[in-house]
């Protein structure tokens, strides 16, 4: 492990690498300095800290932080992290409103503290330019990275105690838009602008003309595939599994999927099945769930109240084993599918996996392991301590964003969701269920009706930043002008401005 110690956007001291003589030449640039100790030191992880951290640097924690080689953690003491909230306008994923109390996704990278693998800075190397600006340079290849399977996250354990520190940032506008020019689509750039103008009052021009002059980096092609990820903890080497399934409906499907567990070279304990049906006075119609015999066990439960949140609340608290599959009563998928997701599990010790979840004749198009900003409650797998004291949002019932949500809760208690697109579980989207009945939401028969769905505009609210919000409203708007003349412009805004604050009003009034 080497220690790159710096001090006033310079390199201050270097730990850990006897032989390495600091470059005059360079003024000791951070990014240079790091660039030649890592390929120096190919085999080594690269730590940075500034001085005045220094005694707080978890030098011991480190190794089992960054327990893998395609890792990348920093830690920000700043309210304000690199490019601000403003990033917020171009970007609505869930890894812009970081957590900094837990482990939390993002590619937002400090300066502070952070630790990488040397041979990953040394994939870079050749790729992009090794920017003067060491934050810019950071962010720069965990943006670039992190979809093509680098794990990013801000880490507090990274430091030993806690640190009061309230330098505040100042937002860089030539910074921003350079950042959004060369790691975005060019579009970005103008509805950039656009949210400065609109939600600031400001009109940043020389910045934003300044951006088109650095040329792009989202071609950049970036490869892992020489590294072998391994995890160095341990888990439980042979874990425990139930099934949760929520069905109504679909007898004959649901049928498919307990055959397929019935066939897994991994079994599940349990199969934790709820069945909704609201007709009064109907029974259940799962007559083989006795009749037949299954090589595990089948906790059912009937219930006239309908609702896919309702449903997999009821199924969580039967669980019992130490991990739980997720699941859909339209699934189809291998024997194998349990046993290999466990050794995905270990060999990248996570807590959340997501799998390939295609229709059929649907073309795959995601085949690296990344981290994932989707998370699907009918195709995932989740450690069951993880769930003690989460829920599905029934606030969220009978309508859109409960899976989101789900998700975002998920990493704010500090467990990523991880895709493998190896796990493939094919989703026959039966004619049959969905939303099977009717459900009538309050706002339906308002004259005004709201946009967008206030169930979209709860989780906006309740998990995205300010920023994000705006900026979804803008890509909303510009989405639904595009229909509209040019004369009817000016009476549209209105129209939707009035849609907008009847969305706003029925959200706040969604509870769980």
């Amino acid at each position: 492990m080497i220690i790159v110690y710096h001090h006033n956007n310079s390199v201050s001291r270097v730990v850990g690498a006897p032989d390495c003589i600091l470059d005059q030449q360079d003024n000791r640039s951070i990014t240079q300095t790091v660039l030649k100790l890592a390929q120096r030191y190919p085999t080594e992880k690269i730590v940075w800290c500034c001085e005045k951290l220094a005694p707080n640097l978890n030098i011991v924690k480190i190794k089992s932080l960054c327990h893998h080689q395609m890792m990348l953690l920093t830690y920000s003491l700043d309210r304000s992290i690199f490019l601000q909230n403003q990033i917020g306008y171009v970007e609505q994923s869930p890894f812009i409103n970081v957590n900094k109390k837990v482990q939390y996704p993002t590619w937002l990278m400090s300066t502070d503290v952070g630790v990488i693998d040397a041979v990953i800075l040394n994939i870079f190397v050749s790729k992009i330019k090794a920017d003067r600006d060491f934050e810019y340079f950071l962010n720069s290849i965990a943006k670039l990275g992190m979809p093509k399977g680098l794990f990013c996250y801000s880490e507090p354990q990274l430091l030993v105690a806690p640190v009061t520190h309230n330098l505040e940032k100042k937002l860089n506008y030539f910074t921003l838009f350079r950042f959004v020019k060369q790691h975005y689509k060019k579009r970005w750039l103008f509805i950039s602008l656009l949210n400065f103008i609109v939600f600031e009052k400001r009109f940043p021009l020389f910045p934003f003309l300044k951006a088109f002059f650095f040329s792009t980096r989202r071609g950049v092609e970036i490869n892992f595939d020489s590294l072998q990820v391994q995890s160095v903890e341990e888990q439980i080497k042979k874990p425990t599994i139930d099934v949760v399934i929520p069905t109504m409906g679909r007898k004959a499907y649901l049928y498919d999927v307990l055959k397929d567990l019935a066939s897994q070279t991994h079994l599940p304990v349990n199969v934790i099945i709820v069945e909704q049906n609201q007709e009064s006075g109907s029974v259940s119609e799962l007559d083989y769930l006795t009749a037949e015999e299954w090589p595990f066990d089948i906790k059912h439960t009937f219930t006239h109240q309908t609702g896919a949140c309702q449903a997999r609340n009821i199924a969580l608290n039967q669980v019992s084993s130490d991990w739980v599959f997720l699941a859909d009563d339209d699934n189809r998928f291998v024997a194998t599918l349990i046993e290999e997701m466990f050794v995905k599990a270990k060999q990248y010790r996570v807590s959340v996996v997501t799998t390939n979840y295609l229709i059929k004749g649907e073309i795959q198009e995601y085949n690296l392991v990344h981290q994932s900003g989707i998370f699907g409650s009918g195709n995932s797998f989740v450690q069951s301590d993880v769930l003690t004291n989460l829920r599905f949002d029934t606030a969220l019932e009978h309508g859109y964003g409960e899976d989101t949500a789900f998700g975002l809760q998920l990493r704010n208690l500090g467990h990523d969701v991880i895709y493998f697109p190896s796990l493939k579980i094919t989703h026959l989207k039966a004619p049959i269920g969905g939303f099977r009945t009717p459900f009538k939401h309050p706002w339906e028969s308002e004259k005004v009706q709201p946009k967008p769905s206030p169930t979209i505009m709860y989780v906006l609210l309740k998990y995205f930043t300010a920023q994000q919000l705006k900026g979804y409203k803008v890509v909303l708007f510009l989405k639904m002008v595009k229909k509209e003349s040019l004369l009817n412009v000016i009476s549209f805004r209105k129209e939707f401005q009035i849609k907008w604050e009847a969305s706003l009003y029925w959200a706040k009034k969604l509870k769980p």
